[in-house]
């Protein structure tokens, strides 16, 4: 079995705290990304695309998720062609981090050197067909 759920040991439960915070902030702040930005009180411009005038790997994802709680699809995936997938992603992890919180359980991956490698060059490709996208056909 590639995962191992197990009773969480207090460092466990202090990392997946510190993970679901991270997680329901960065949720909190894209909900309401749109008023914060008419405030002008938003994150600051990506720093590569500051520098080079070319949108990162992940340039529009802070876009992208405010788009998805609007539940606007095509203008989500317009700007950041992974972050649908990467808001379901996000509510998915929050929720099984908040269960294992309740349950006090954990998981643990449990891959090979090989699947590591395998599942680095999937998710590597994805982002760089993601960017390749933004960048030659959808625009910033």
């Amino acid at each position: 079995m590639p995962i191992a759920v197990h009773r969480a040991m207090p460092t466990d439960r202090l990392r997946d705290a510190g993970i679901f915070l991270f997680l329901v902030g960065w949720m909190l702040y894209t909900r309401i990304y749109f008023i914060l930005h008419a405030a002008h009180i938003a994150a600051p411009v990506c720093p590569f695309y500051f520098i080079t005038g070319h949108p990162c790997p992940f340039c529009g994802g802070t876009r992208s998720f405010a788009y998805m709680w609007q539940g606007d699809l095509s203008d989500s995936v317009r700007l950041f062609p992974l972050g649908p997938l990467f808001f379901a992603g996000t509510v998915a992890g929050a929720t099984g981090l908040a269960a294992g919180s309740i349950t006090g359980r954990t998981w643990t991956p449990r891959l090979t050197s090989r699947q590591w490698t395998l599942l680095g060059i999937f998710v590597g490709s994805a982002i760089a067909i993601s960017w390749a996208l933004k960048v030659f056909v959808l625009g910033n």
